[in-house]
């Protein structure tokens, strides 16, 4: 990946005199600050620029990059060409792929297959090229250059690179490498994650996705970077307008986005949700990586103050607590209408000298570990003067001067000094909300998850029988498939007949719960066909009042459930939906009937480990009620978790199984039963 960013000798296929062309912005500028040698390929032209130009890349010297900027039907045979002078490193930034329609796609599967041949590493088709601004490389065709600088930009949309270099330029925020995946026919983000990992010029990755290829592997490698290095992800497509309803809870919950949410939760990534967030995280995260305490603000304005104090509990953060000896060094330079206690308030009157005093010694309370300084235009603060006692300051420092003209040139000596500017308080506690989801991602040990004892070949019996009867939605035998897993299931029994229903409910012991068995009838409660409490006398009239009102909705009645009846606990649910990219995508939540009406639901991607089980469980609303709430007794939180990692490594070892859910699970103090049970299958 070395000749990519730091090549010795590039070749532009399609390089041209003509002023306003592709190839000709391109030429100029890799002529413009690169220092190696420069092939242009044209066979129309003997010179382009004052450069020799060649008539192919096998006429021309040996390149270690091969950049490509004819018309894609052409592209094929140049990959040839490099592929047989041995050119391992390629940009095609020619467009009219797959991105294009059938064509292009079958075009785009030639040039899969002939890059594999060669054993070419090649970024796009269809994109904007790549740049290092350490090496004065710009093979793209921007017209604008950013700064030297340590983020990292990864960008599937060409066009949002193309702003964001032209806004970085203005604003002077630097880059280490700028790369855009176009359609990512060989390489994409993976890769560049891997190779980012270990280069010392870029301190902060960030990254804008529509899609992911490899959802495991992505995983995967950006847990391992995530511990290294923060990366910061703008995801589009989020919304999930459009989406299909599902035929089980878990499906009618989770979109794909949910999935890119899991992922990235697993993954460590620190999720941007807007252009804005995504360059106030990795603006902030290029100078700070730690965060060894809690938060101090001091402010010359009340207002602004408690702004970043509700910004601070909205976002998981927490002020830091004062010493004694700290609120006597506060009180002794501060007026006494000043509040010492965190925010600090200096008063609208303070000059540059009191609020250089006042951080200085915030600074030195061992609780802090980094200090918002809030400074408003007052008549008495030199912003400038400020800046000078700001930089003095060893712990990490972020400022909102919110001022305009004025502190223009204190804003631009705090940049130049690492210190990141915000003009607008909710902002910056948010950017170091960033902060401290990389802190917990590096001090996060790594687990693999559990093999579990289970019957897999039991379940894999249950799933061929399913399949003999071309059977797509399965209710209560799949029941056996949990008890293979290990998974408690209350007492049970299918009854077809009233006499059967008797029979089992006299075995299993009254009173019982009875439901309808159909795979055409999801919500049983909204049309009756669930009974609850049923006693001995009742059994029967009970089995003939499910079965006629299910022969209303449903063609295809399979029985009516006799399960023993159990009361108390909480209802939860534990489902799965199969994503295209991501594989199987796990939920947790409360669950009975309102688990659509609440959606107080988690998700995870199969596998999961032990940690990410426990995230799921805590990351839900209700987790306080589970945990036992105003002297309730709390439930049996490591059954949860067995649950959990159990039906991971089901959706992992039966891949036929798409969507399923568990719902409700009754947990006790101690123990569980799983009630009822779902699978739709492939």
């Amino acid at each position: 990946m070395r000749g990519l960013f730091e090549p010795k000798s590039i070749a532009i296929v399609g390089a041209t005199p003509k002023e306003g062309k592709v190839g000709n912005t391109l030429l100029k500028n890799v002529k413009k600050g690169f220092k190696g040698e420069i092939y242009p390929i044209n066979p129309s032209h003997d010179k382009i620029l004052g450069l020799k130009c060649y008539n192919s890349v096998l006429d021309a010297p040996k390149a270690e990059l091969a950049v490509i900027v004819v018309p894609a039907i052409s592209v094929i045979d140049v990959i040839e060409e490099c592929g047989q002078k041995g050119i391992k490193n390629i940009v095609v930034i020619s467009a009219g792929f797959s991105e294009t329609g059938r064509r292009g796609a079958h075009l785009e599967a030639d040039l899969i297959k002939k890059s594999r041949k060669y054993g070419i590493n090649l970024i796009g088709p269809n994109c904007l090229g790549i740049m290092n601004t350490h090496r004065n490389l710009n093979a793209t065709f921007s017209k604008s250059v950013p700064p030297k600088g340590n983020i990292a930009f990864l960008s599937q949309s060409g066009a949002f690179i193309l702003a964001v270099m032209d806004w970085a330029e203005s604003r002077k925020i630097g880059f280490s490498k700028v790369v855009s995946l176009g359609n990512k026919a060989i390489l994409d983000e993976i890769e560049f994650l891997e190779y980012l990992e270990n280069d010392d010029e870029s301190k902060v990755i960030i990254l804008y996705i529509e899609g992911i290829k490899n959802g495991n592997k992505f995983i995967n490698i950006a847990k391992r970077v995530s511990r290294v290095k923060p990366i910061v992800v703008m995801k589009s497509g989020r919304t999930e307008a459009g989406a299909k309803a599902a035929s089980s809870h878990t499906g009618s919950l989770a979109g794909s986005y949910r999935a890119f949410q899991a992922a990235f939760r697993q993954s460590r990534i620190i999720e941007a949700h807007s252009v804005e967030e995504l360059f106030d995280f990795s603006r902030i995260l290029s100078s700070i990586q730690e965060l060894n305490g809690r938060i101090a603000i001091v402010t010359n304005s009340g207002g602004p103050g408690v702004m970043a104090a509700d910004a601070i509990e909205a976002n998981n953060l927490q002020l830091a607590n004062f010493s004694r000896e700290t609120l006597k060094k506060l009180k002794e330079i501060l007026p006494p209408e000043s509040n010492v206690y965190n925010p600090v308030d200096i008063l609208g009157d303070s000059d540059s000298d009191r609020f250089g005093k006042t951080v200085k010694i915030v600074s030195e309370e061992s609780d802090v570990g980094a200090i918002l300084a809030i400074l408003t235009p007052t008549a008495q603060i030199n912003f400038d003067k400020a800046v000078e006692y700001l930089i003095k300051i060893k712990k990490p420092v972020v400022t909102c001067f919110m001022v305009g003209n004025t502190g223009k040139s204190a804003i631009e000596k705090l940049e130049n000094n690492g210190i990141v500017n915000f003009f607008d308080p909710v902002r910056a506690v948010k950017s170091l909300s960033a902060v401290n989801i990389f802190r917990v991602s590096k001090n996060m040990k790594h687990t693999e998850a559990e093999r579990q004892n289970v019957n897999k070949e039991e379940a894999e019996r249950v799933i061929k029988q399913v399949k003999e009867r071309r059977a797509k939605i399965v209710g209560s035998d799949a029941l056996k498939i949990l008890e293979a897993y290990g998974i408690k299931v209350i007492p049970y029994g299918l009854a077809r007949t009233a006499d059967e229903a008797e029979k089992i409910a006299s075995e299993i012991g009254y009173p019982v719960a009875m439901k309808v068995v159909s795979p055409h009838i999801i919500h049983k409660s909204d049309v009756g066909c669930v009974k609850i409490n049923v006693q001995k006398t009742d059994v029967r009239k009970t089995f003939f009042d499910i079965i006629m009102r299910a022969e209303q909705i449903s063609t295809r009645i399979d029985g009516v459930l006799v399960q023993k009846m159990v009361n108390g606990g909480k209802e939860i649910i534990v489902g799965m939906k199969r994503d295209p990219q991501f594989g199987p995508l796990l939920m947790f939540g409360m669950g009975g009937i309102y688990v659509e009406i609440f959606k107080d639901v988690s998700f995870r991607i199969a596998p999961i480990d032990r940690n990410d089980a426990i995230e799921m469980i805590r990351s839900i609303k209700a987790y306080n009620v589970l945990k036992g709430a105003r002297g309730e007794t709390g439930v049996d939180i490591d059954s949860l978790v067995d649950i959990l990692l159990k039906i991971s490594q089901l959706s992992i070892d039966i891949p036929e199984i798409i969507e399923m859910d568990v719902n409700p699970v009754i947990v006790f103090e101690k123990g569980y039963y799983a009630i009822d049970f779902r699978i739709i299958t492939g």
